[in-house]
């Protein structure tokens, strides 16, 4: 990174050395020795930085190969990367008959990716390894601007140790580019309040806009901390500020509203439909669907959201704890918040969401309140009171907007959280060990925290008590010790000893173990999470090759695995009931097998059904061998009842399958005119109807949905392909129909 001014914690003026009075490299560093600490840095800086980040990229790359395919988006990624039409305009399909239920940046990466690599698990889940180590590095150079490089240096190795995040950067989620954007947005922003510079704010804007890209009106909850923080810390007058973030929300405004400007004035029929809406409406996909449907509030022409609520329906509460089909006996994966709502104001301490991202709201909590405090009367352009206002307004701001949402689909969301709680910690860490070493009655805070961590600590660990059962006794024992020794070095006046420095060193590293071995977990592919749902730990994810441990419901009551073994890794005990360990074989549950790593699946990662498979199964294929030879030049290979009977053939060919109802099953599109209309010229002569569809499956439209005219239309005008044509079966729940010049 760049030689930037540090500002000190224990000094207001910008442009002092660390209190602790380390040495700063010199000027004789060359352009092309990286691993060396730039000018006005620590030599020690820069090789610490580069070690963490190579930690960070082995914990997101571990398990690159076994990232499996998310549901959906990992489709769409397909048709994208074999159409550039699909890939401009965020297509579902091949033919770009209908979009996917998001805005589509996130996965452009995943698209080319797969465009250069070929369409794998792994290239699909590298574009997020990338972001992961990127946002790593970038909240290194934001706190060690603000707080110090040993501030910077903790906060980044925080950010990577953070179980959600160590899950989420290995797989193809959207979480991952919306993280990254929001840390390069923080960092334009530093830049401005430092400089009071328009273009520097004007970045920020284009990434919190790029942000939108990636995930929508989430990118924008930052706007209120960042927005505050400038007007409270830049330089120049008030007009001159609100200027100047007004032409900054401009610049986000039109990088976040370009796809849907694309849309919106793009005449319908000129475009695919807009899944997620019932108008064909981007704004209704976007702010509706994706908006305030999440807090049970209904948009015009929005499709209701899963356990949202608004819309005229939603889910009501399901059981968060259900049994994972294909996989041994005892699996279980948490099934809350995608098929009902996430819980109410505690969901973030919840034991869904507390052990993913909450190990450290104690620790961020008592540091916002001390540096606001401690700099509540310094000037108005303080820097570190600018950069608390911040972290803390970003940290509120995203924790009161989540605890208030009906539904929160998917544990990745938490993610957003990570860089605040890292900053803050980091920071917060560095000002109460110099506070107690510099003999301020404040040092009383650092034992506080390391007691209060502790505490929190076997909270959160007290629904998984057979993960890994040593590690929270020890650390509580470690850190129980640490206390005891920093009350006795108060007491006693001997804050510099080195005794007590070990003890301060031990406190901090307690503080720090449970989220570290919960995030190291991953490196068990067990643990490690799924493209649908990341998580790390055995709290689990939804859906089959997530990590698979058990999941803390309201009744929640310890699980052990067969055997009376404890869960856990690395000579922890094994799932299954073998002995623990990183090495050995695949270690499934209830199968009696050795723990370890887990061999990672086929390339489809997750096998068929909703979660895809990039090949297609010998009934499918000889269906598939009969439509193509049939085809007759048609624009499309076939149309199918719902987007997960038209996955299997997208993945495994790249075809023009035409799915019928969208994500959510409701959707009207393609409407009974456009069906006949494409039969007619030609361009559609298949349909291969029943199955049991996915998500959004046959029959969720209703009776009278548009999907079930086209059925209905289908059955009645068009020919059944005899069984024995195609491969199929008498008893087969599908029906193969040829239409037109078949028909």
């Amino acid at each position: 990174m760049s030689g930037d001014p540090e500002v000190s914690l224990p000094h207001a003026p910008p442009l002092r050395p660390p209190a602790d009075g380390a040495p700063v490299a010199g000027p004789g560093r060359r352009r092309w020795e990286f691993w060396r600490s730039p000018e006005g840095q620590p030599p020690w800086a820069r090789p610490a930085l580069l070690g963490i980040t190579a930690v960070a990229a082995l914990l997101y790359a571990r398990n690159l190969a076994g990232a499996g395919l998310a549901p959906f988006y990992s489709v769409a990624v397909k048709s994208m990367s074999v159409s550039w039409k699909a890939f401009f305009y965020g297509a579902f399909d091949p033919k770009a008959t209908i979009t996917i239920d998001k805005l589509a940046g996130s996965f452009l990466p995943q698209a080319l990716s797969a465009r250069i690599f070929g369409f794998h698990p792994w290239s699909l889940a590298l574009p997020q390894v990338i972001e992961g180590v990127v946002s790593v590095l970038a909240i290194y150079r934001v706190v060690r601007r603000w707080a110090g490089s040993a501030a910077g240096l903790l906060a980044a190795g925080i950010f990577a140790a953070t179980p959600i995040a160590a899950s989420m950067f290995g797989h193809s989620m959207e979480d991952g580019a919306l993280t990254m954007c929001l840390v390069l947005a923080a960092d334009s922003w530093q830049r401005a309040v430092m400089e009071g510079r328009l273009r520097s704010l004007c970045w920020a804007g284009v990434w919190v806009g790029l942000g939108f890209q990636a995930k929508m009106l989430q990118a924008w909850i930052i706007l209120p901390a960042l927005g505050l923080g400038y007007l409270l810390a830049a330089p120049g007058g008030l007009i001159r500020r609100l200027g100047q973030l007004g032409v900054a929300g401009l610049v986000m405004l039109a990088v976040s509203l370009s796809w849907i400007a694309l849309y919106t004035f793009t005449p319908a029929a000129d475009r695919q439909y807009v899944v997620g809406s019932t108008n064909n409406s981007a704004v209704a996909m976007v702010f509706g669907y994706n908006g305030v449907e999440r807090f049970g509030i209904s948009f015009p022409g929005s499709v209701a959201s899963f356990g949202g609520g608004g819309g005229g329906g939603g889910g009501g509460p399901v059981e968060r704890v259900a049994p994972a089909t294909g996989r041994g006996t005892g699996q279980e994966y948490n099934a809350g918040g995608f098929l009902g709502r996430s819980g109410g104001w505690t969901k973030l301490v919840s034991s869904r969401f507390g052990p993913e991202i909450g190990w450290l709201y104690p620790l961020a909590i008592l540091v916002l309140i001390a540096g606001l405090a401690w700099r509540g009367r310094a000037r108005r352009t303080d820097p570190l009171r600018a950069g608390l206002v911040m972290w803390g307004g970003w940290l509120v701001t995203f924790g009161v907007i989540y605890s208030v949402m009906s539904n929160i689909p998917h544990t990745a969301y938490m993610a957003s959280l990570a860089p605040p709680l890292a900053a803050l910690s980091g920071a917060g860490i560095v000002m109460f060990w110099r506070w107690y070493r510099a003999g301020s009655w404040a040092g009383w805070l650092l034992p506080v925290a390391v007691a209060a961590e502790l505490a929190w600590a076997y909270y959160l660990w007290s629904g998984f008590r057979a993960f890994l059962p040593w590690v929270l006794p020890t650390a509580i024992g470690l850190g129980a010790v640490a206390v005891v020794v920093m009350v006795a070095g108060r007491l006693s006046r001997r804050a510099r000893g080195a005794v007590v420095g070990a003890g301060l060193a031990v406190g901090v590293a307690a503080m720090l173990a449970a989220p570290t071995v919960w995030a190291a977990s991953v490196l068990d592919s067990r643990y490690a999470g799924s493209s649908f749902d990341a998580s790390a730990g055995p709290a689990g994810g939804f859906g089959p090759g997530g990590s698979g441990g058990p999941v803390r419901s309201p009744s929640f009551r310890p699980v052990t695995a067969p055997g009376g073994q404890a869960e856990g890794f690395a000579g922890g005990g094994a799932p299954g009931g073998g002995p623990g360990g990183f090495p050995g074989g695949r270690g499934e549950r209830g199968t009696g097998e050795p723990g370890g790593f887990g061999e990672p699946g086929g390339e489809g990662g997750l096998g068929g059904g909703i979660f895809g498979s990039t090949s297609l199964t010998a009934g499918q294929q000889q269906l598939y061998r009969y439509v193509s030879a049939h085809r007759d030049g048609a624009g499309y290979l076939l149309a199918v009842s719902s987007w997960s009977e038209a996955s299997a053939y997208i993945l495994a060919t790249g075809q023009e399958v035409m799915p019928m109802g969208g994500f959510s099953g409701s959707v009207p599109e393609p409407t009974l005119a456009r069906v006949k209309q494409l039969v007619s010229t030609g361009q559609l002569r298949f349909f291969l109807l029943g199955g049991a569809g996915g998500f959004g499956g046959p029959g969720r439209g209703g009776a009278d949905s548009t999907t079930a005219q086209v059925t209905s239309w289908v059955e009645s005008a068009c020919a059944a392909v005899p069984a024995a044509d195609y491969g199929g079966t008498s008893g087969s729940t599908e029906t193969l129909y040829a239409c037109g010049s078949h028909g």
